[in-house]
């Protein structure tokens, strides 16, 4: 079948308009009549049958999307319903969210394996030299920090408030790495800085010889809390590659797409960091052996992994890709009517 001409469709759309109309008002109709349920039926296979017809000859066009609104409120009108909110939530966190992460898993660990090369080579050249390490303050100044204010950092407050403070301080990270990312430079600018941050932190420490403590401090929550920023960057990314290389798609419904996906993948995080703020705030202050509190902080780093890669493998697998259902994120293209 040759595709339609503009002229055709819109001679089709000028023909079923009314029937098209008709479907709308059922659609929203709050009270049904067993005549109207009839009806409604029997006007939902006509429209199916439009835009299948629509869809063959003439591809996706404004005309197809919005007979495409139209089934899918009619459809859910004939249902019942709509979605049970448990089920929304159960979609969402059993498959959504998961095959969204999983996405990511390829650019996370190149962004974690970046962050671990900046780092340590910062780490290394402030460590053995004496120049870039005077820079960082007087030696006196720095001595107080490896010995006292680093470790104070982490019992100075309440556990509570100190977890609070810090979930919502990186949440708001994760979260701004996966708004802005379309620009392509913020995501490598919070890795980048926090890279940095910590190699400097490790190389004053390891200078008076309090690099244990240095780990012993940072691994328990750090683990989990450094692997979130790396799948919010690795989120941001996807968005910015997305508008960069929209594939078939025009740029703004590749941008749609990935900013429904990857948005679900800021709400997770926003349940990852709280996993780590709880550990920062109630695990690492504590004067327990240094094992059993990075044992505490590989287990919650564990569980976010097999929920990454092995319940989100399985959801990717079944076809998921993190973005909303069809209704859910309703037409990508304003339409008239």
């Amino acid at each position: 079948m040759g595709r339609l001409k503009h002229m055709d469709l819109d001679a089709l759309t000028a023909a079923r308009r009314g029937e098209w109309e008709r479907l709308d008002a059922l659609g929203r109709s709050r009270s049904l009549s067993g005549r109207d349920v009839d009806e409604l039926i029997m006007r939902y296979r006509a429209a199916s049958a439009d835009l299948a017809e629509i869809k063959t000859a003439a591809g996706r066009t404004p005309q197809s999307d919005h007979v495409s609104t139209l089934l899918a409120r009619a459809r859910l009108r004939l249902t019942g319903t709509s979605d049970d909110p448990l089920r929304q939530l159960r979609r969402f966190f059993v498959q959504q969210l998961p095959a969204a992460l999983y996405r990511l898993r390829w650019t996370t660990l190149a962004i974690a394996a970046a962050f671990v090369v900046v780092g340590g080579l910062v780490a290394f050249w402030v460590s053995t030299d004496p120049a870039a390490l005077a820079a960082l303050g007087s030696r006196a100044d720095l001595q107080y920090y490896a010995e006292h204010s680093f470790t104070d950092y982490y019992r100075d407050n309440p556990a509570a408030v100190f977890a609070g403070t810090v979930w919502t301080n990186n949440a708001w990270i994760a979260v701004q790495c996966v708004l802005f990312g379309v620009s392509g430079i913020w995501p490598v600018y919070v890795v980048v800085q926090n890279a940095i941050g910590v190699g400097i932190a490790g190389a004053v420490m390891i200078s008076f010889g309090r690099g244990d403590v240095f780990l012993q401090f940072s691994a328990p929550h750090g683990l989990l809390e450094l692997t979130s920023v790396f799948v919010g960057a690795a989120a941001g990314l996807h968005v910015f590659w997305a508008w960069i290389a929209p594939g078939p798609r025009t740029r703004g419904e590749a941008l749609a797409a990935a900013g429904r996906s990857l948005a679900t993948v800021a709400v997770g995080l926003v349940f990852s960091l709280a996993l780590s703020g709880a550990v920062e705030g109630f695990v690492t202050p504590q004067n327990w052996p240094w094992p059993v509190k990075v044992a505490i902080g590989a287990f919650a780093l564990g569980i976010f992994l097999v929920y990454m890669l092995v319940v989100g493998r399985r959801a990717f697998r079944a076809g998921q890709t993190g973005d909303l259902t069809e209704y859910e994120a309703g037409t990508p293209r304003l339409v008239a009517g």
